[in-house]
């Protein structure tokens, strides 16, 4: 059976689709048959990150309806054995996910992969509770500012109650916070919260902390997942994360602030 594992924010824009898109590459450069499903209905942007969008022909709300099997809408990545991207509707709204159908498609899956990401849309509509509903462990993914980590709060609320594990009298399902855009110069100087400001209001795991890299931005341009980007800082941060989330033990880098070396002090200011 596969594990089903949603990445989820409170907020938009923190970088919830980059992540899905790199964890789920992350895992099949391991070895992993992984599948990363698009869970936002009518907007739909993992295909573009993942830089697949001129091949979609059909998408999970087709799958859901009946209109095309799964073998059908699965897109296979070109770049990265065992990865699969199971695009959402641009045309539908979100009421297009029913439980059941959901379930059913899940199911199908579990049978032939090893992971299946989830990207949720962020906040707590229909589609981001749908593509909770199901998993099995969580991604938080949360910028270092109060409005997106109050948010992740929220969601962390959501997980302990309204997953199918607690239903069937579980428990929560186990939550790990990535925190993205993070610049330790900034946060030195009060600009944005500290990694232990995060962990002491989330209380949860840290699995990885991804810097502000323009790496990000350019390999969304590009339609890459920036973990297959190996020599930037951004792309060996996610590679760090997935070894993390496999249970491997990996040093926090990128985290501090660089020191200056003696011109750097001579001349500061």
């Amino acid at each position: 059976m596969a594990r089903i594992v949603v990445i989820t924010s409170g907020k938009g824009g923190v970088g919830k689709t980059t992540t899905s898109a790199a964890i789920a590459t992350g895992l099949a450069q391991r070895g992993h048959k992984t599948v990363v499903i698009d869970f936002d209905v009518g907007l739909r942007n993992l295909d573009l990150i993942m830089g697949c969008e001129r091949r979609v022909v059909y998408d999970f709300v087709n799958v859901i309806n009946g209109d095309a099997n799964l073998k059908q809408a699965l897109i296979r990545d070109k770049r990265v054995d065992n990865l699969y991207i199971l695009p959402a509707s641009q045309t539908r709204d979100k009421d297009a996910l029913s439980q059941d159908g959901v379930e059913r498609v899940l199911n199908e899956l579990s049978d032939d992969f090893d992971f299946i990401v989830c990207d949720s849309p962020a906040g707590i509509e229909r589609g981001a509770l749908m593509a909770a509903y199901f998993a099995d462990e969580a991604i938080v993914v949360t910028n270092p500012e109060v409005s997106s980590v109050r948010d992740s709060d929220r969601i962390l609320g959501i997980l302990a109650s309204k997953t199918r594990k607690v239903e069937q009298g579980g428990e929560p399902i186990e939550g790990k916070l990535l925190l993205t855009r993070y610049s330790a110069e900034r946060a030195e100087r009060g600009e944005m919260l500290s990694i232990e400001d995060v962990g002491e209001i989330l209380a949860i795991e840290l699995l990885g902390v991804i810097p502000e890299s323009q790496a990000v931005l350019n390999a969304s341009n590009a339609g890459q997942p920036v973990v297959l980007d190996e020599e930037s800082d951004a792309g060996q941060a996610y590679q760090d994360a997935v070894d993390r989330f496999l249970g491997e033990e990996r040093p926090l880098r990128f985290v501090d602030v660089p020191k200056k070396g003696f011109f750097g002090r001579l001349f500061k200011g």
